[in-house]
């Protein structure tokens, strides 16, 4: 039964702990990975393997997501999400298999891409000419809480009870994100339902694509760092615990300095500027981690906020250049190019840093992503002029 309410930013709360619940997911496999890496016998090219993986469906559902959510309804949708999550979980709790934790890996994403995709909508639906820019601001600030929170708490429930104690206590939050999310939600009156027409007006197809790169390729340098951030402190003389407090602390900055980078382009006009401080900073700073390891704490902590002041006019890229007709297959390719990249960049990364033992490479990795990303986004204004 639901339980009806009027108060949107009740909705978004709940809507906010739902992703928060799917980034805390996600990010199990990183918080986690050097028991995965005892108790199954793998490396570090299988860790990159089972982080992009979670990315794979993707590519199948970002594209017709919408018109998915607008044929069967965005709740039931978003409930048979949780739902999937909920069962992957339970999977990789239970098992001792890399084959059977390889498929509750993949289940559980298919569920956060159905979430990613049509819980963005849900927020449109809910703040349409109301407070739109702070509502979608504290609602993808859930992804680096998420994450940040992972990094905390799972290798302290690992600390006390050992990694099965841990992938429980996850699921048992997912659990709670669902019972919430199926007793409060409800769409708000007046929101679009029926079928969802997908319109292919055209679009300038080579700008779309370099915006798609722009956003995918930052966001792969952003997961070097959550990734293989932990592997890499713990090979220079960090704990588990510490490491990812560390880490934590980069995407807690992160979270806070993301919507004032927003703020920051809308007000100055500089939006270019911004996105290629925020790259190129990334890009130069992140390699000094790797050969200067004192260096660890200040260059987290700066970066963590110069590299979020990028992340909103990134995500701006797409309008500029598409049309209101073509703006919902549009953003479905900008989406598919995205989660494409987030699938294949951890698993080169990953085999990258196996192949030379030394978790570093895996985040001087990242460092050319930033730097492709920045070349991208100069394409892309050409492209778009």
């Amino acid at each position: 039964m639901t339980v009806m309410t009027s108060n949107r930013w009740l909705i978004l709360t709940v809507l906010f702990f739902a992703r928060l619940a799917m980034a805390f997911q996600f990010q199990s496999i990183a918080a986690l990975s050097p028991l995965l890496v005892a108790d199954f016998g793998i490396g570090l090219a299988d860790i990159g393997f089972l982080i992009g993986l979670y990315f794979a469906p993707g590519l199948v559902f970002a594209l017709p997501g919408g018109a998915v959510a607008a044929r069967f309804g965005d709740k039931r949708v978003v409930s048979f999400g949780l739902i999937l999550m909920l069962f992957g979980g339970a999977i990789i709790a239970a098992t001792d298999s890399w084959n059977i934790l390889t498929a509750g890996r993949l289940t559980v994403g298919i569920g956060g891409v159905i979430l990613n995709v049509v819980m963005t909508k849900m927020v449109v639906d809910w703040f349409a000419g109301r407070e739109m820019s702070t509502a979608m601001a504290i609602f993808i600030n859930s992804w680096p809480f998420g994450i940040a929170l992972a990094l905390i708490v799972l290798p302290f429930f690992a600390s006390l009870g050992g990694i099965s104690f841990a992938w429980w206590a996850l699921w048992s939050f997912v659990a709670v994100a669902f019972v919430l999310f199926a007793l409060v939600y409800h769409a708000p009156e007046g929101a679009a339902s029926g079928a969802s027409v997908i319109e292919k007006a055209a679009f300038p197809v080579r700008a779309l694509v370099l915006s798609g790169f722009v956003w995918g390729l930052y966001n792969a340098a952003l997961a070097m760092v959550f990734s293989f951030g932990p592997a890499l402190l713990i090979q220079q003389g960090w704990t588990l615990t510490r490491a990812g407090s560390l880490v934590s602390l980069f995407m807690i900055l992160f979270s806070i300095a993301l919507p004032i980078g927003g703020i920051i382009a809308d007000r100055t006009g500089r939006k270019d500027a911004i996105i290629l401080v925020s790259l190129v900073s990334f890009a130069v700073l992140m390699p000094v981690i790797v050969f200067v390891p004192a260096s660890a704490f200040i260059i987290f902590c700066i970066l963590g906020v110069l590299f979020a002041f990028g992340a909103g006019p990134v995500m701006t890229l797409p309008a500029e250049v598409l049309s209101p007709a073509s703006r919902s297959f549009g953003m479905g390719i900008f989406f598919t190019i995205y989660y494409g990249l987030m699938m294949v960049a951890p698993r080169l990364a990953g085999g990258v840093a196996e192949a030379a033992d030394d978790a570093g490479m895996a985040i001087l990795a990242g460092a050319v992503m930033s730097f492709g990303a920045a070349a991208a986004l100069v394409m892309f204004r050409k492209a778009a002029r």
